[in-house]
């Protein structure tokens, strides 16, 4: 049996705290004390309500955990800012000179009619001012969301546990990449990518390694071309605990939402026999 729990806890591996700190980080998780501050982002506090970074599927042993099973899954947006590792490879890839890239973040991009409060932000933006001429592409970052059973209990059994490996998860969960993806990541796509390409600009979109491989992962003939897409993928992997440069590649915008819905319309044969077996009487009578 195997099970998703924690992998990354307030930015350390999971399977590395000894029991105190394991119940340390579960009073912070439950609002017991100030959050520890983010390693990814420095200067800021942790702002992920639990603290967990990313999940990763284990395998259980007589209770406790016996093994891991494929990467971690990235839940906080903010484990993806290790070490600027996604605006400097985005800089290295359009390209900008090296060490002259600039960074903004969550840039305004909708504005409410009845407000004119800002409606939309994009996450990061790299620009370039060399000659005074200013280029800039977008930089969106995605990370999973799950469904299921939430951390509480996980926290709470860590806390009462004192053993060597951690407990099994409590909860059942798994990361939800339907929601990631054509609920979540492809509307935004759908919104800001159309503007910049009239803007001569591009959007980026960073998502980790499972999500990519959930939605078919690297393209047959991944195009490194700039010109030849509306879309820079770029994924991502962690590597003993380190966020490394991995595959990138551009799709155009049609090619991406075709990747983000990850599912295809059924025969009408299949629907009508899925149909006809679903089918009952009405309850009452007039």
């Amino acid at each position: 049996m195997s099970r998703y729990g924690i992998a990354e806890w307030y930015g350390q591996p999971f399977l590395t705290l000894a029991p105190g700190q394991r119940r340390a980080f579960a009073d912070a998780a439950s609002g017991i004390g100030a959050p520890p501050p983010c390693p990814f982002r420095p200067g800021t506090a942790c702002n992920k309500p639990g603290g967990v970074c990313t999940l990763q599927s284990y395998r259980e042993d007589t209770g406790r955990i016996g093994g891991s099973e494929g990467d971690p899954v990235i839940i906080c947006p903010s484990r993806f800012e290790q070490g600027e590792l996604l605006v400097r490879w985005l800089a290295a890839i359009v390209p900008f000179v090296e060490g002259e890239a600039l960074v903004a973040r969550e840039v305004p991009f909708m504005r409410s009619t009845q407000t004119g409060k800002p409606a939309g932000k994009i996450d990061l933006v790299i620009a370039s001012t060399r000659r005074d001429e200013l280029r800039w592409f977008g930089l969106e970052i995605q990370a999973v969301y799950f469904s299921g059973a939430g951390m509480n209990q996980e926290f709470e059994a860590l806390r009462d546990d004192g053993g060597d490996p951690p407990p099994f998860p409590v909860g059942v969960r798994r990361p939800d990449w339907r929601s990631s993806s054509a609920k979540r990541l492809m509307p935004q796509l759908q919104i800001k990518t159309p503007t910049l390409r009239r803007w001569h600009s591009k959007i980026a979109v960073a998502v980790d390694r499972p999500f990519f491989a959930s939605l078919g992962g690297p393209s047959a003939e991944p195009s490194h071309d700039l010109d030849s897409g509306d879309v820079i993928w770029l994924v991502p992997a962690i590597r003993n605990g380190v966020l490394t440069r991995g595959h990138w590649e551009v799709l155009t915008l049609e090619a991406s939402e075709e990747k983000l819905q990850a599912a295809r319309t059924v025969t009408r044969t299949a629907f009508e026999g899925d149909l006809r077996a679903r089918l009952r009487p009405l309850r009452g009578r007039r």
